[in-house]
């Protein structure tokens, strides 16, 4: 399967703060908000969503195609990119601005505050789906959080290609209106959202779950370390638990690894419970790493860790696929 991952690449500021967030806010002083953290560590990393799946695809041999907007800065990372099976020839470098930058700072109890510099993002909308379709035909367009024009552009061509497109507007519903998440959402073959998201999206739509189903083929909600929950209309809810006792470095990146998992197993044909435990364990890689493209993918690691938490059977499903990429 030839996938198109659309949307954000960055560069990710990784910082530390050894404390509770929450410990840092008064109730009564909520709307006068100023706040500052002294924080321990600082990351300088590789991310941005499209990136972070791209990078997660080319570690399972998928040969992915990346297409989103960079700056001239962004040599380097083109190299490691191509070096880890990422197709970089549809990215759009910008003459005008730098590549984006993620900033976030994570406490002691991984929950995080962040802000984002689109840079040359902004230029997303001008990449078009049909030239690349034209050069390598596609199979799915993953639409993830980008410029949201280009979002609304690369679902609306995925539809009249009549390639199968997978929704994954995650951080950017927060600037959606109710019709551009709607638009985003309808027809998609596969939904990815975590639990925050799964209720804000049916609060920008205004939509029930429901509705939500009778809009998309399968709605993956991943729930952190309680595992993921995939829904389907007509089908009873199928809930995979997460991988146990991982040594948490950085939350960052993780629900990408998991994406980048779950798309590989469905691609290779197999049942969606063997995608959703092979994208826990891509998350577990993740998770215990610092960096969202800090983790190398080794299928002998991976399979031990499907056979460890899942049991033989659910080792024997994939471990002929990643066999093949020893």
């Amino acid at each position: 399967m030839r996938i198109a991952v659309t949307g954000s690449i960055a560069t990710d500021h990784l910082m530390a703060f050894p404390g509770r967030f929450v410990d840092q806010l008064l109730p009564d002083q909520l709307e006068h908000v100023s706040l500052s953290f002294l924080v321990d560590t600082l990351e300088v990393r590789r991310g941005g969503v499209a990136a972070n799946i791209a990078y997660g695809l080319g570690g399972l041999r998928l040969d992915p195609l990346l297409a989103g907007a960079v700056g001239p800065d962004f040599a380097e990372y083109e190299v490691w990119l191509k070096e880890h099976g990422v197709d970089t020839g549809s990215v759009h470098v910008s003459t005008e601005h730098q590549t984006a930058r993620f900033m976030c700072m994570t406490d002691q109890d991984t929950n995080q505050i962040a802000s984002f510099y689109a840079g040359a993002m902004a230029e997303s909308g001008r990449i078009d789906l049909r030239a690349l379709h034209a050069r390598t035909p596609l199979d799915l367009v993953l639409v993830s959080p980008n410029d949201p024009g280009a979002m609304i552009r690369h679902t609306e061509q995925a539809r009249e290609l009549g390639i199968d497109f997978a929704a994954d507007p995650s951080q950017q519903l927060a600037r959606l209106n109710a019709e551009e998440v709607r638009a985003l959402v309808t027809g998609a073959r596969w939904l990815f959202t975590n639990e925050y998201e799964s209720a804000l999206l049916r609060e920008r739509a205004g939509w029930s779950p429901a509705d939500v189903l009778d809009r998309v083929g399968t709605w993956i909600t991943t729930l952190g370390a309680q595992g993921v929950r995939i829904d389907r209309k007509g089908e009873e809810t199928l809930t995979v638990p997460a991988v146990p006792d991982v040594p948490v470095q950085d939350p960052t990146g993780v629900g990408d690894a998991f994406r980048s998992g779950f798309l590989a197993a469905v691609s290779w044909g197999l049942p969606l419970r063997s995608a959703a435990q092979l994208g826990c364990a891509m998350s577990a890689l993740a998770l215990a790493a610092v960096g969202s493209q800090a983790y190398e993918v080794h299928p002998e690691r991976l399979l031990d860790t499907v056979r460890t938490v899942y049991g033989a059977q659910a080792a024997g499903l994939l471990e002929e696929k990643l066999g093949q990429l020893t």
